[in-house]
């Protein structure tokens, strides 16, 4: 069953100016109850504007989006609702921390749901521990975390609202190697765990491979492919054309595949790559 339903979407910057620009035009596809899916696109393709429709907080030139069935905008006053329901990190979320201490700002959601006190003190716990963030951190101020923490922290404050659908933009940018790592393990153990629908926007195609289940790529404001991680990097030499690429081990495998070697070019990480060489190793021993 699709939790999201988006049929020939668009969106319309300045219509009937001169500085008219269509930012997505007449995209449809469906996401289902549980998936995790990424979307890549270069810069200026239409990513972060598409989830902000999903959201809710752009609207439409055209289109629908239906949320479990209903189309969101069917009732414009209660529009507040669905983001309860389809929860927004954006890029750099540290920056909207706000409160004396972590644990209010991780509750600041919940609190605005109008859930008792009991309920936020177990949603804020829940929602620390899924982003790797123990009680000792809930007392102290969040300016006082490191980017990593903060970001982290800034996260938990969106999950402890429990969305049906979770959409994180860019949100490992600015971290360092093993900060990223370390979120998107988080990331991929709360999908595990809560079985929440997830999307992730992201510019590293290593990153989108390894944790999704599908992957929606965007380009001047237009679906043009959805499928499996798989799938979709196989196509290397469309992706190249439209500004992106495949992740780096995958290319060296097609590089391996045009000199005559018979490896997989549908391998995604590194140890997948590992494995089809040894075994290619061995079996011509």
């Amino acid at each position: 069953m699709s939790v999201i339903k988006v049929e020939e979407l668009k969106l319309i910057y300045g219509a009937g100016t001169p500085f008219q620009k269509t930012a997505i035009d007449g995209v449809s596809f469906e996401i289902e109850q549980g998936e995790f899916l990424g979307i890549i696109g270069h810069t200026g393709s239409g990513k972060s504007t598409l989830v902000q429709l999903l959201n809710g907080l752009l609207r439409p030139t055209e289109g629908k989006i239906c949320l479990n069935g209903k189309d969101i905008w069917e009732k414009p006053k209660k529009i507040r609702e669905v983001r309860f329901k389809v929860g927004m990190v954006f890029q750099y979320p540290e920056y909207q921390l706000f409160e004396e201490t972590v644990y209010k700002d991780i509750a600041f959601g919940p609190k605005n749901m109008g859930l008792s006190d009991e309920e936020i003190d177990e949603r804020v716990r829940k929602a620390a521990s899924f982003t790797g963030l123990g009680d000792e951190y809930l007392q102290r101020s969040p300016f006082d975390l490191s980017g990593g923490e903060k970001r982290r922290a800034a996260i938990a404050g969106v999950v402890s609202m429990d969305p049906d659908v979770l959409i994180l933009d860019e949100p490992t940018a600015g971290l360092d190697p093993l900060g990223r790592d370390a979120l998107l393990s988080q990331i991929k153990t709360y999908h595990d765990v809560r079985k929440n629908t997830v999307i992730l926007v992201s510019h590293s195609m290593e990153d989108i491979a390894r944790i999704t289940d599908r992957i929606l790529v965007m380009n001047k404001g237009r679906k043009v492919m959805l499928d499996t991680a798989a799938n979709v990097f196989s196509r290397g030499e469309e992706l190249e054309k439209i500004g992106l690429r495949v992740p780096q081990i995958t290319k060296i495998m097609m590089l391996l595949r045009q000199k005559g070697i018979p490896v997989d070019t549908s391998v995604l990480t590194v140890e997948q790559g590992f494995n089809e060489i040894l075994s290619l190793a061995r079996s011509s021993v």
